[in-house]
């Protein structure tokens, strides 16, 4: 398997819009695995477009429990049980990860339960593990290791970068404001994949959606300006930044060429806008 990352969903923020990408989600091949990072709606179908037999989902990472980060994960999970999975699940999530898969499991317990007895599956409970992780390591197995780091994106606390190691390295920011911190977490990575934000765009973003103060003061408290996301990368020494969860990004004022004047002066490495279905490859 070849290591590399696919984004499946590009927008930050959970609203759809005609001919928009969807929300938070990744595909991330590494040391041998396919693990998801984030379940915004739509990682299911693209998945699936990627060419991944869901029958083979493994691990799935979740960073915060913003809906645009973890909204279809009971989904993704129920369908490939549907597809026909019978080997475990692992969902590794931040606190409250447990009262989602409750919550979701609640919801679903007549199907889950018809199509036990009425077709033969394993309870899909049994395949199912939660593990609810904090700051520190999250995992190690089989070559890969799994960090994360706390980062600020008030009001949620509990929001975590995540960083892949086996034989490369990639690091997730999540959804944060500048965070000093990630430098360090993030040095000498061969991908930093990071949340970015152009200011010129809350205006329109603002007015379409109703948000008013209250929805421009949490974007500007909670998020990272481009143009900070291409210093703390050239800072973090990364090989590679990719630029996700974008905020405007469905509003067709501003198109690639905005993010790459926001980002190329602060930042002479290789460069990718995240867009759906993105494939960067890893060395």
């Amino acid at each position: 398997m070849a290591a590399q990352l696919t984004i499946l969903g590009s927008k930050g923020g959970p609203a759809i819009r005609p001919g928009g990408p969807m929300p938070t989600s990744s595909l991330l091949e590494i040391a041998g695995r396919r693990i998801v990072v984030d379940c915004g709606l739509g990682v299911t179908r693209s998945l699936v477009a990627t060419g991944m037999n869901l029958k083979t989902l493994d691990i799935i990472c979740i960073t915060h429990l913003h809906s645009d980060h973890v909204l279809e994960l009971g989904a993704l999970i129920h369908t490939a049980w549907t597809t026909g999975i019978t080997t475990p699940i692992h969902v590794y999530g931040p606190p409250g990860i447990e009262g989602y898969w409750q919550g979701f499991m609640a919801a679903m317990a007549f199907d889950c339960g018809i199509r036990v007895i009425d077709e033969g599956r394993i309870p899909i409970d049994e395949l199912v593990h939660i593990h609810t992780y904090t700051e520190g390591p999250v995992f190690e197995i089989d070559g890969l290791q799994v960090d994360a780091l706390r980062v600020v994106h008030p009001p949620v606390h509990e929001c975590f970068a995540l960083r892949f190691r086996g034989d490369v390295q990639v690091t997730f920011s999540a959804d944060t404001c500048y965070h000093p911190p990630l430098i360090d977490f993030a040095r000498h990575s061969d991908i930093l994949v990071h949340e970015a934000m152009l200011v010129a765009g809350l205006d329109a973003l603002v007015a379409k959606t109703g948000g008013g103060d209250k929805l421009r003061n949490h974007l500007l408290a909670s998020h990272t300006t481009a143009e900070q996301v291409a210093q703390l990368a050239t800072a973090a020494e990364v090989k590679h930044l990719v630029l996700h969860h974008l905020v405007p990004a469905d509003d067709p004022q501003f198109t690639q060429v905005d993010w790459l004047a926001a980002v190329q002066p602060h930042w002479s490495g290789p460069l990718s806008v995240g867009y759906d279905g993105l494939t960067v490859a890893l060395l």
